[in-house]
């Protein structure tokens, strides 16, 4: 039965006390559990609607009251069934949850040893659970201060608030790694200095750290584990305002004309696998939250590859996550999302569907309106990629650009038609109608992966640090060492590395959707070949704001191909054909006069390493101008360089990309 609408869900104060109430299909008791500071606990039992919401009031209790749940029921793993009110469990619905969970064998509801059949483990976990905190909602943003950024003018730069601010010189040391840090006057300057519209920042919902990785002294630091979908992670609040804190970063990145996106986990939680803890959801419905395998319901759907699979053609989880949303893009200014393992939220028991529960449920939500939807459109279970397949209004990140764009440059056989369709948009799996431009997330490198530099510097991935003999992460990479694997003194291999780095990105920016860039590429940053830094709670991960070398020159290289772009629409607008294969030459022109100031625009690629030579297309008038030539680590100035050869060849230096442009039409504008 669909929850009630009318009453929302977890702790709300007001009336001289706070309603707390919880949802749950099966249970058969709830008690709503107080904590006070030096005081014992407190057990209030809740009454059970007909709507499966359990409900109490509680006059005089108010804003800062710690509290949790116990559910009563049968524990009955081959049912589906694991209930034990000897667990302490965290409302789905906390706005503010203490401080972050470290698991002890108290967490787990069976007993060590016996396995998801055994008997359930009597012992108590309050003691060693944080606790959740009573707190208002806060009042909706002011609308008006959003960016509103055309998807598909976006450059998007993902980050994760430690790693982007734990080294910053200019940022104060009490508040480096934490949401005040990004909203920093030092960082919002640099961000809007380097020319990005958005920032994606990894999840910051409060997370849960796995045991065996807590057993190995690190934590879940990326935080894709997360088990709170409407707390902030404190791990990232300089202060014990943690939703405030997040709040005033995202207030202050608006005003600097940049829009904020998070990356949300909705596909599964943190509870992991039938081995898992008990902290949460699993105690409070665990047969109506998560997937079960249909022939052992003691076991998991695991399509998301990390041990369980939410069930988001349940009507509570559909409306856990419509209200997760709504409370980050309403409260906290959030203007979009990237939802990790999106395939997980569209499957139904007939498979795959545009028209799954949860994406119909967003589209109808006046709510949602306007605001960017981002697929990572792949999932580990069967049929997981469906590239291209998300509804009308979604953008996609798009894996065949990656590795089109990777390989291509790699020097592995590649088809030419099909580098031109990635760059030209990839209308093959985003047709303009319904799609239209802002369908395919082009990006080269992200979280998950090698940073830049290190795929230039690596071939084999180098993750023994992780602690798991390096079998985890991405076997195939599309990547080169240009003959030494990892560091070298060797500038031949320097120079190769630097111009691979260069002609990857301008490739990048030239080409036609919205773009995600990763944060630190434009300084260099390595992890030292490890190419799934989850765990990694470190100078791994941590960027270097003291870049030297040819990594220090990126920066306004990176700076200066973020300009162009934008001052030339016709990149992001225009149609690519192809002029040429040997160098790959695409010629660019306008759909429309509004496309910007561009007759034309000739982006050459030359992935070898002897220079080649383009022939410019028959038939165009003279008077290109070269706007890029990535060959030359040093920006072309802005309007670019007339092009001086007139003998209608142009000559490309070994990796480079160079982009000719025709002179400005009468009464043209570079804005767009």
């Amino acid at each position: 039965m669909t929850p009630d609408l009318a009453a929302p869900l977890g702790a709300t104060p007001g009336g001289g006390g706070t309603t707390f109430r919880l949802w749950s299909e099966h249970g058969e008791g709830v008690e709503l559990c107080l904590f006070d500071v030096n005081g014992p606990e407190r057990r209030v039992a809740l009454a059970r609607g007909g709507d499966r919401v359990w409900e109490v009031h509680l006059p005089g209790v108010g804003e800062g009251q710690r509290y949790g749940y116990r559910v009563h029921g049968p524990y009955a793993p081959k049912r589906g069934e694991r209930f034990n009110p000897a667990k302490l469990l965290l409302d789905p619905y906390a706005r503010r949850v203490e401080r972050p969970i470290k698991l002890r064998d108290e967490h787990f509801s069976y007993r060590r040893g016996g396995g998801s059949a055994g008997r359930p483990d009597r012992r108590d976990s309050a003691a060693l659970t944080p606790k959740c905190i009573v707190e208002m909602g806060m009042p909706s943003i002011d609308e008006a201060e959003r960016p509103r950024i055309p998807m598909w003018d976006s450059v998007i730069y993902e980050l994760h608030v430690k790693s982007f601010t734990r080294r910053h010189p200019a940022i104060p040391e009490a508040l480096r790694g934490t949401y005040a840090g990004l909203g920093h006057p030092a960082a919002v300057a640099y961000l809007r200095q380097l020319g990005v519209t958005a920032v994606e920042l990894l999840p910051i919902h409060q997370q849960l750290t796995p045991r065996f990785v807590l057993d190995r002294g690190q934590i879940d630091y990326w935080g894709y584990n997360t088990i709170a979908f409407l707390a902030p992670d404190p791990r990232l609040a300089a202060t014990a305002d943690p939703r405030g804190e997040l709040r005033e970063a995202i207030r202050a990145l608006h005003a600097a004309g940049i829009e904020v996106l998070l990356d949300v986990v909705y596909n599964h939680t943190g509870e992991g696998d039938h081995l898992g803890p008990t902290v949460s959801f699993r105690g409070i419905d665990n047969a109506s939250y998560y997937r079960l395998a249909e022939t052992n319901p003691s076991r998991y759907r695991n399509d998301s590859g990390t041990g369980n699979t939410l069930d988001a053609t349940h009507p509570a989880v559909v409306r856990l996550v419509l209200d997760s949303l709504h409370a980050f893009a309403s409260e906290y200014g959030a203007d979009g999302f990237r939802f990790d393992l999106a395939t997980v939220l569209g499957r139904t028991p007939a498979g795959f569907s545009a028209e799954a529960p949860l994406f119909s449920a967003i589209q109808a939500d006046p709510r949602m309106s306007g605001l960017k939807l981002i697929a990572e459109p792949w999932d580990l279970g069967v049929l997981g990629y469906r590239l291209g397949e998300f509804p009308s209004g979604w953008s996609e990140w798009n894996g065949q650009y990656r590795d089109t764009i990777r390989r291509f440059w790699a020097g592995v056989a590649h088809d030419p038609a099909e580098v031109a369709r990635r760059i030209g948009g990839s209308l093959d799996l985003y047709p303009v109608e319904p799609r239209g431009l802002a369908a395919s997330v082009n990006f080269v490198t992200s979280h998950d992966g090698f940073t830049l530099r290190d795929m230039v510097s690596y071939v084999e991935k180098h993750n023994e640090g992780n602690g798991e003999g390096n079998r985890d992460g991405e076997t195939a990479n599309d990547s080169l060492n240009f003959g030494v694997e990892g560091q070298t003194d060797d500038e031949a291999i320097l120079a190769q590395r630097a111009r691979q780095r260069r002609a990857l990105l301008a490739t990048l920016l030239c080409s036609r959707g919205p773009t995600m860039l990763l944060s630190g590429d434009e300084l260099g940053r390595t992890q030292r070949g490890n190419n799934n830094a989850y765990c990694q709670d470190n100078e791994v991960s941590w960027l270097d704001w003291a870049p030297v070398g040819d990594d220090a020159a990126l920066l306004p290289f990176v700076r200066s191909l973020i300009s162009m772009r934008r001052a030339h629409p016709l990149l992001r607008r225009g149609v690519a054909s192809v002029a040429g294969t040997a160098p790959l030459t695409l010629l660019i022109t306008p759909k429309d006069p509004a496309d910007g100031p561009d007759d034309a625009l000739l982006l050459a690629l030359n992935p070898g390493d002897a220079p080649a030579v383009v022939h410019l297309p028959a038939g165009q008038p003279d008077g290109w101008i070269t706007y890029l030539d990535s060959g030359d680590p040093e920006p072309q100035p802005p309007g670019g360089r007339p092009l001086q050869d007139a003998t209608g060849l142009l000559s490309l230096s070994g990796r480079s990309v160079v982009l000719l442009g025709h002179a400005a039409r009468p009464g043209g504008s570079p804005s767009g």
